[in-house]
């Protein structure tokens, strides 16, 4: 699966990796020196902690579906807020709001650096 070519697009290329349930694929979407929230306080780092949270992630049954809220961009650093879910035969498995940071690669491709599944997220508590 090809990087998405502007950093508006990375929400739809995301979730497209998740629907193909490949590994690889999705894990091609990141840049797994940074970080992931798989859980609302829960952060992995390194390939190993993205693998383990994305297969994690891969094993809900349904499809997922991320709607961009916003996506504002400097240079080659981008933040977005999404609002996804996990659907299986009208079921919702999981839906959250979340806060991703994309960077542009050398190949002019975007992957998302930091992915906060549930950083927009009301309930959240600071410490």
């Amino acid at each position: 699966m090809n990087l998405p070519k502007t950093a508006q697009e990375a929400h739809a290329s995301l979730a497209a990796a998740f629907n193909t349930k490949n590994l690889q694929t999705v894990l091609s979407m990141y840049d797994t020196e940074g970080i992931m929230f798989p859980e609302p306080e829960k952060t992995v780092s390194g390939k190993a902690g993205w693998t383990e949270a994305i297969t994690g992630i891969l094993a809900i049954p349904g499809t997922m579906q991320i709607k961009t809220v916003y996506c504002v961009q400097t240079g080659d650093v981008a933040l977005g807020r999404s609002e996804w879910s996990i659907t299986d035969g009208g079921e919702v498995k999981v839906a959250a709001k979340g806060i991703e940071v994309m960077k542009q690669q050398a190949d002019g491709g975007w992957k998302i650096i930091i992915d906060h599944a549930f950083g927009a997220e009301s309930v959240l508590k600071a410490h």
